[in-house]
């Protein structure tokens, strides 16, 4: 039976490729955003890696296909679903990583190299590694550090060690409230809807997040206040933007701990107002500040 456009559609979940934009963070950070050929390169960067992403979406949807039929939210996906079967998840999820190495190779040899490795890394993820607590949600963070390199190879900026460590650091903030969520499911129906929960409570994920919140936020200020940044952009006024980060951190918080719901980092800031303001806000201020 033929499967319809829109089950591929949600199949790739093209709302995740949101988190592929920090390929252009190099970009950005370098004041450089507006040159036409590496804007250019970072475009088509962006497009392979969201169709390898989309790829590995598939064999994590098809590995965990059981237990993902359990989940409240989860259940609705094609293939748990069942609208679309197996072997055509498996056709789309080879032609999708076909077109986006290829693309990425003609690119840039090396940033293929680098998604290759992504692809390693979440092959090992979903078939083992996402049973391991701690280590799973340092696999999450580290993909975006991934994406950043990426970004760096096909435009040939260097990346700074500030840029790369906040990233890994609000991305493992955001990986454990994904396991928070995963736990309160659990806590709520009896569910286990990752094996890997286990390793997990209530206190030490909200200890661990508070942690990862604090680290960020001072990370950050660090970083808009050092000396060689200030010289490199020639600005002494980037600390306002830390504004932006506590309010966007706090509000990340009060979603997970308030609202209770913390299960799409993605989908959290697609409906969110409230971040989606203050990231506007951040971007339009480092903006103003720089450009």
């Amino acid at each position: 039976m033929p499967v319809k456009a829109k089950n591929i559609f949600i199949l790739m979940r093209p709302h995740q490729y949101i988190k592929n934009t920090f390929i252009f963070l190099p970009l950005f950070f370098a004041l450089k955003i507006t040159d036409p050929a590496l804007l250019f390169n970072a475009i088509i960067a962006f497009i392979a890696f969201s169709l390898t992403v989309s790829a590995v979406y598939i064999l994590n949807d098809y590995h965990d296909i059981e237990e993902d039929r359990l989940h409240p939210k989860k259940k609705s996906r094609p293939l748990a679903s069942g609208v679309v079967s197996k072997p055509q998840a498996v056709f789309i999820m080879g032609l999708l990583f076909f077109f986006g190495f290829t693309i990425l190779s003609f690119l840039s040899l090396s940033a293929a190299a680098v998604m290759l490795a992504y692809v390693v890394l979440n092959i090992a993820y979903s078939l083992s590694l996402k049973q391991v607590a701690i280590l799973d949600v340092t696999i999450i963070a580290t993909g975006f550090v991934l994406r950043l390199f990426i970004g760096s190879t096909v435009t040939g900026i260097h990346l700074s060690q500030w840029i790369v460590v906040m990233t890994f650091l609000l991305a493992l903030f955001m990986a454990l409230a994904k396991r928070r969520d995963d736990v309160l499911i659990f806590m709520d129906t009896g569910q286990k809807m990752r094996k890997v929960i286990d390793g997990y409570n209530l206190q030490f994920l909200d200890t661990a997040m508070a942690i990862m919140a604090s680290v960020v936020i001072v990370a950050y200020t660090v970083y808009t206040t050092s000396s060689d940044v200030t010289e490199k952009f020639n600005s002494d006024s980037l600390y306002m933007t830390a504004l932006f980060v506590i309010l966007g951190i706090m509000r990340y918080l009060q979603v997970v701990f308030v609202v209770q719901d913390s299960g799409s980092p993605t989908r959290i800031l697609l409906k969110d107002r409230f971040l989606q303001l203050t990231l506007l806000g951040w971007g339009l201020t480092f903006v103003w500040i720089l450009y």
